[in-house]
């Protein structure tokens, strides 16, 4: 299982939630405390916006403890919205393409899970892809995979929160018809620029952690509390989704 971190506020160096606190997202590669593994160190990811509409990304493949591009980076850079991901290879290969977080235009993605079989329905999955997501994707991820999908959808017409949901259950009844019987456990955050979008779902009731934090300075979804903001951690419910806008949370079902 991966871990990952989205902020949404006023701007904030990087660094204050991924590298400094007491439970950072660096010290959660090395030590993950709610994660069935508990060693994330299969790349490391970054994303953040800044004056332009399209979000900057760094990525490497390599443990984030080891990384000292990433802690230069974080020290510097200051963001009113970012992402941080350290990943946990479930089934693809280790490199750059593979790491979190993906970015399409003004879109950022990052995921912690997995879609159960995943070799037995990824052709039918991108098969379902218009040409230029498709011609886009340059990892092997089923990660990168849902994402492309939902933009998809999203072109087309639908909200972020209409089309996350449709693409989980067009890939459990995929998962179905294959007579898959491993489950498709799903943690994200989907961002535009201007929101975040976060989701928890599993198809066996046991959906990766994730929580919610509402602050002075901003609103948080982390796969575990760093234990330095104000505010209080909540658990997000499984089978629901959060929206994280400048006016705050909003978990729904």
């Amino acid at each position: 299982m991966c871990r990952l971190l989205a902020y949404l506020g006023d701007p904030l160096y990087l660094d204050e939630l991924v590298c400094s606190a007491q439970h950072s997202l660096v010290a959660q590669s090395r030590l993950a405390t709610q994660a069935k593994t508990a060693t994330n160190g299969d790349g490391v990811g970054i994303g953040w916006y800044g004056d332009r509409d399209e979000p900057g990304v760094y990525r490497e493949a390599m443990p984030a403890w080891g990384d000292e591009n990433l802690q230069s980076l974080c020290r510097t850079l200051r963001s009113r919205l970012f992402f941080a991901h350290v990943r946990a290879a479930t089934g693809t290969s280790t490199s750059r393409e593979n790491c979190h977080p993906f970015r399409q235009g003004r879109w950022l993605f990052m995921h912690n899970g997995q879609i159960g079989g995943y070799a037995r329905v990824r052709r039918a999955l991108e098969a379902r892809l218009p040409d230029h997501l498709f011609a886009a994707r340059r990892g092997a991820t089923d990660s990168e995979l849902l994402f492309l999908l939902t933009l998809a959808r999203i072109e087309a017409g639908e909200t972020a929160e209409q089309a996350m949901p449709t693409v989980l259950d067009d890939t459990l009844a995929l998962m179905r018809a294959a007579g898959v019987d491993e489950p498709l456990r799903f943690a994200a955050a989907l961002a535009d620029g201007d929101q975040i979008h976060a989701f928890r779902f599993a198809s066996d009731g046991k959906p990766p952690t994730l929580y919610v934090n509402e602050g002075e300075r901003g609103s948080i979804i982390a796969s575990e509390p760093v234990n330095t903001h104000t505010g209080q951690w909540h658990p997000v419910p499984p089978n629901s989704w959060v929206r994280l806008s400048r006016l705050g949370a909003t978990v729904s079902a």
